[in-house]
Formats: C-alpha cells, structure tokens, sequence
C-alpha cells in the first residue's frame, strides 16, 4: 500500500468494485464455499434477511443495474411512466446476470414491485419467486401475528428450496443476533458520518454500506467496522459545506456520480434515506428470549423506521423528519426522489409542510439510477448551499 492510499481508501475501492459487479461474483464466490446452498435474491426496499440467512441460505439485495446497463428487453416489460429501477431489474435476469440467485422475495414495496413478481413468474418460470406481503395494521393481535404467519410459511418454502433448511428456533435466533450486531455496526457508522463528515464522505459510507447487498452479514459487519476505525485515523479537516439531509431515494438508488456531485456543491450529507432496507429495523441492546419468529414480526411493528412505504399515522411523518434533522443537525434538507416513484412524490407535501413550519430549508429534484448528467443539480445544490451561508441563521 503506497503511502497515498490509506485502509480505508483500500476498503472503498473493493466496496466500489462490488457495487460494479453486476453479474455478482461475491455471490458466486459465496456459493464456492458453500456448495450446493441457495442464494436469494430480495427486492427493494424490506424483506426480513435474518429469516433467510436462517433457511442456510444468502440474502442479496437486488437494487437495479444503474447506469452500467442499457435497457432494450426490460423496457417491453412496463409502460414508461414508472420508477428506471424494475426495466433494468429485468433487463438484468434477461442479460443472464442473475442466474446465480436460486429464488427471489418481492415485498409489498408499491404497486411496480408486487406487478414486477408477476412479470417475474412469467419470464423465468423455473425459479423460486415469492410475493411477501407486509403488515397494515401495526398492532401485535392483527397485523403481528399476520405478518409472523407470513413470514412462517415463507421459512418453510426457504426450507423446501435445494440446499435450503426450514429456520429452526436456533438458527433464527443466531440470524436475529448477527443482524443485530450489523445494524449496530451500521449505526456506528452513521453517527460517525454526522460528526465528522469530512472523514466519511457521502459516497465512500454508501459503498461500505451498500456492500453488504451481496456480502455474508458477518463479513459485512466486519468490513463496516474496519472502515469506521481507518476513517478515524485519517487527517482530514472539515471545510466550509452546510450540512444537509436527503430524503427520498429510499428505493431506486442515485448514481454514484450524483451522491459525489451534491457532496461537491458544498453539502456535508450527514443523514440520508439510501439503500434503506440495510437498517429498516433500528438496532436494540435488549436481548430478547423469546421466539425469535414473533420477534423478528414485531421488530417490523415497533422498531422500523418511518418511510413512506410504511404505514404510519398522519402528521408524524413529517415530525420525524423535522427530528432528524434537529438531530443531525442539519441545516437543510435535499429531496432527491426517482422519477415516477409515487410513494416518494406523493409524501413531498406533508412533508414540506412540516419542514416549513419548522422554518427548516429544502430544495427538490428527481433523478434516475441512470441520470448521467449532473450539471444542473450541482447548481441547484450549489446554489442552496450558498443561500443558507449568507442568508441562514446558523
């Protein structure tokens, strides 16, 4: 290692090749090592990892092809006025670039995704694809133990699949233990981001993240780890950027550019929404002994983060963000939502509202996972920045 390049910058780069890996070969590399065991692949944005990890099986997060690929087949699939990301998913299994992923669990993420399972069927009828629907009513006596029997006949089918195991009480509770000790890795990181930005940039913490789409979640938590360490070892100094969080790309992800573009413009993101399925529960210290199965249906109801795809009453959406950004200590917030995604575009306004009650700054845009050109959002966001120096109250 030159005396240029530290281990973090070292982390990142193999974090970046994964994130380029379109025809996963950590997966296949994975599958090597552990012959003859399924890997599964999960849609935007939540299905529960541990259930699958407990089944003996990989969970890969499928997020899309970016801007790696052209869309010709996945384009036949859908009409043209929804979200990038379900042409190029499709795209992907016709190029043949998932063949290695033995099954696929779509979740109740908005109606592009349950219609994308369908489609799914149809095109590649000998693999395993399962439709999982999540909970409405956020109580433990309906919408609990609707989505613990859901989730119990999705181990079993897990469990019937070649190479696969039914999840037993022990293998789940191990499962539940190791994505715990992820999401607190997760967190730490986080944190770290919003105290120090300048160490953990934008795009450098979304690859380490984003890593463990493909990644064994020990491997993972390991990795996260040792990028936090090496982050803190480097001599950085902090500039004069205002401190922003982005709201909205929960789902289909932002090019790499556009996440370096807005960092650019004179923004520290200390807070964001992206690849949020990595840590839609909240991690606890509080061991539960319990069954595991119930555990992980109510860590759904209670300790999920508010998203737009999640039920949540009115109003506290909007408060949430508003808390968030008090946290963070944000000096404004950036909504950056894919093009024709309606759970993004329709919860805007609310919470705009509650942003501008809370006299909290924001500017919009959309963008497409194969948005190219950045120009005129680095002006936007430049422009932002600029206005909240001269004319903000911090």
């Amino acid at each position: 290692m030159s005396s240029n390049v530290t281990e973090a910058d070292e982390i990142v780069r193999r974090c970046e090749a994964l994130y380029a890996d379109l025809s996963l070969s950590a997966v296949k590399s994975w599958q090597a090592s552990h012959p003859g065991r399924p890997a599964i692949g999960l849609l935007p944005i939540y299905v529960p990892r541990e259930l699958v990890h407990a089944s003996g099986a990989l969970p890969v997060s499928i997020l899309g092809g970016g801007d790696q690929i052209d869309i010709v087949k996945g384009d036949a699939c859908f009409q043209s006025y929804i979200c990038h990301l379900p042409r190029s998913t499709v795209e992907l299994g016709l190029q043949g670039r998932l063949e290695a992923l033995d099954g696929f669990v779509f979740p109740s993420t908005c109606d592009v995704i349950r219609n994308l399972s369908g489609i799914w069927q149809l095109l590649f009828p000998g693999k395993y694809v399962r439709y999982l629907d999540l909970p409405q009513a956020m109580d433990p006596s309906t919408g609990g133990e609707f989505y613990r029997r859901d989730l119990e006949a999705l181990g079993a089918e897990l469990g019937r699949l070649p190479g696969g195991n039914a999840p037993t009480t022990e293998s789940l509770a191990t499962s539940v233990r190791l994505y715990e000790e992820n999401r607190r890795a997760l967190a730490t990181l986080r944190q770290l981001r919003a105290e120090a930005p300048w160490l953990v940039p934008l795009d450098e913490s979304y690859l380490v993240v984003r890593a463990g789409a493909v990644l064994d979640v020990e491997e993972h938590t390991e990795l996260v780890r040792a990028y936090a360490a090496a982050a803190t070892r480097r001599r950085r100094k902090a500039e004069d950027r205002i401190r922003v969080v982005i709201a909205g790309a929960f789902c289909e992800q932002p090019p790499l550019g556009l996440l370096r573009t807005i960092e650019r413009s004179g923004c520290y993101v200390v807070d964001d929404d992206l690849f949020l399925g990595a840590r839609w529960i909240q991690p606890t210290e509080a061991e539960d002994r319990g069954d595991p199965l119930t555990s992980l249906a109510l860590a759904y109801l209670n300790r999920s983060v508010v998203a737009s795809t999640r039920y949540q009453p009115d109003g506290l959406r909007g408060e949430d963000l508003v808390r968030q950004v008090r946290e963070k200590r944000a000096d404004g917030v950036i909504f950056a939502a894919p093009s024709f995604c309606d759970p993004a575009l329709l919860d805007q306004p609310p919470l705009q509202k509650a942003l501008g009650e809370a006299s909290i700054p924001f500017i919009t845009f959309k963008y497409a996972e194969n948005t190219g050109q950045f120009q005129a959002i680095r002006e936007q966001a430049g422009t932002f920045s600029d206005s909240i120096k001269l004319w903000g109250e911090g």
